[in-house]
């Protein structure tokens, strides 16, 4: 055999390989493909039927007493405005509590920590609060707040809520902060601004729509917190604004009506959790609505 046929039979070798090769790929490929689209379907079939679920259950017990009226004894026909009163309340104040925290502390590791133990630390605790369980921080604030003065209140299930509101907040502003370009930092200081100056008016400045869509994103994620609020604010089924005295709130609301043997708390606690999950839908909405402008604009 010559040379040329040598050659020419290597060359097919080459092709059949990459052929099979290739083929294999495209096998792999289509069959990442299709395992992903099924589990997207198995995610989105899941929202759904749960979004069905509380639209057909919670829907015929949404009235205007619903909004007007506070919890009454069964058969009375009560509503969720104490509730809802009482939720809008405590995650207001937790915001109010979490947010400069989380904010400070975000600005603190971005701009002016430096590497070592105390920011490591501040960083492991961070990501711990993060993604610690919800009834533990309902727990601690219960030694801390409760037990010591005897009585449940609203201000320590605000703090509560504050807990989980911070780290949320904290991840969110680090992360935008270090996507602020040097660039900025640099022709601010150029022009002879203090850097704290160059924080306020700079850096956060440039990264407020990331920072305002974290807050956004922590306001939903502590709405529908129930564990810590059974330890701290324990409920009220009267009208109470009275932050030291028990406060009503809708989670709690709900997880004391869903396994009642009453048929109009059963109800009520349906059409709470269809409030919950609109309000924390909203939210989302919002957030993303907000990010897709600023982000054009930008």
């Amino acid at each position: 055999m010559d040379g040329g046929a040598v050659a020419g039979h290597a060359a097919g070798a080459g092709w059949q390989r990459g052929g099979r090769l290739a083929a294999r790929r495209r096998a792999a490929d289509h069959l990442a493909t299709g395992l992903s689209l099924a589990a997207t379907a198995v995610v989105l079939a899941a929202l759904a039927s749960i979004l069905l679920t509380l639209l057909v259950r919670g829907l015929p017990g949404l009235s205007v007493s619903t909004f007007l009226r506070a919890t009454m004894s069964p058969g009375s026909g009560g509503g969720l405005a104490n509730a809802i009163l009482g939720s809008l309340v405590q995650t207001g104040l937790a915001a109010a509590i979490g947010t400069p925290v989380g904010l400070l502390t975000g600005v603190y590791l971005a701009e002016y920590a430096q590497d070592g133990r105390v920011v490591g630390m501040v960083r492991f605790v961070s990501d711990m609060m993060l993604s610690a369980p919800s009834i533990l921080v309902g727990l601690f604030v219960y030694m801390a707040l409760v037990a010591p003065v005897g009585h449940f209140s609203g201000l320590s299930g605000s703090v509560a809520l504050a807990i989980l509101f911070v780290p949320v907040v904290v991840r969110t502003t680090e992360d935008m902060l270090r996507l602020v370009p040097l660039t900025m930092r640099e022709a601010a200081y150029a022009l002879g601004a203090p850097k704290w100056r160059v924080v306020a008016q700079v850096c956060l400045r440039a990264a407020r729509s990331g920072v305002l869509t974290g807050i956004l994103l922590a306001v939903a994620r502590v709405s529908g917190e129930t564990a810590p609020l059974l330890f701290t604010s324990l409920g009220n089924m009267n009208w109470s604004l009275d932050l030291g005295a028990p406060m009503a709130s809708l989670p709690v609301a709900i997880y004391q009506y869903a396994g009642s043997a009453y048929d109009d708390w059963v109800q009520l606690a349906w059409t709470g959790a269809l409030l919950i999950t609109t309000g924390v839908l909203v939210l989302n909405v919002l957030v993303r609505v907000w990010s897709r402008r600023t982000g054009a604009a930008g």
